[in-house]
């Protein structure tokens, strides 16, 4: 059996995908050892995408080809709005991180280049387009959050962020992404190809980010 399309499109990018799964920042999340600093950084720069990413999904919900799709993105998009923002509205109170702060530290690279590229992925108006920025954005944080061990930190920024990328919601979602790209995509290869690829080079960029500080 040939493998399925989003699994050639991920194979096609390793080793990025895997060195982002099991970057260090992965590592130190998931072992509660993750400097405050750091996490700070990070989610700083995370809270930035959910502009251009709510846009993403809409322009998914837009371009789907029926109901059923619409109504499974628009519920993901109400659970971003909700829970995933509550959730960094408390880490950022917990770390310190007042709202002048995040107002005024400038996007990072690999930031600008997601906003970027989720803006892009929306204007072309093709479904299989959003869906590969989708399976890359949900799918590899799935990956990695599945594979975190138990029991999850003591500290709720760290155990949170990971339960909101493990859990039966969140890889039901996952799963409806990588059908749908399965079924739409191959009628769009080097489109979705190109997203796809682009996505995993700026997610693997991205935790990286968080530790050039370090490095300065």
């Amino acid at each position: 059996m040939s493998p399925r399309f989003s699994e050639h499109l991920r194979a096609g990018t390793e080793p990025a995908w895997t060195q982002a799964v099991q970057h260090r920042f992965v590592q130190e999340l998931c072992s509660g050892r993750i400097a405050d600093a750091a996490m700070a950084r990070y989610l700083v720069q995370d809270h930035r995408f959910i502009d251009a990413f709510v846009t993403l999904l809409g322009a998914a919900i837009a371009s789907a080809d029926s109901f059923e799709a619409r109504l499974r993105l628009g519920r993901f998009a109400g659970m971003v709005y909700s829970e995933e923002n509550d959730y960094f509205l408390r880490a950022f109170t917990a770390l310190g991180v007042d709202a002048s702060t995040r107002a005024n530290a400038p996007d990072a690279a690999p930031t600008a280049g997601f906003k970027a590229l989720m803006r892009e992925a929306a204007a072309t108006r093709s479904y299989a387009a959003t869906l590969a920025v989708l399976n890359v954005a949900e799918g590899l944080y799935l990956d990695w959050a599945t594979r975190a061990p138990q029991p999850r930190p003591g500290n709720f920024v760290h155990a949170e962020w990971i339960s909101l990328h493990d859990n039966p919601f969140f890889a039901g979602f996952v799963g409806f992404l990588r059908d749908e790209l399965d079924r739409v995509g191959p009628g769009e290869a080097a489109l979705a190809r190109d997203f796809f690829q682009r996505a995993v080079a700026l997610e693997l960029a991205f935790f990286d980010a968080v530790y050039d500080a370090e490095a300065a």
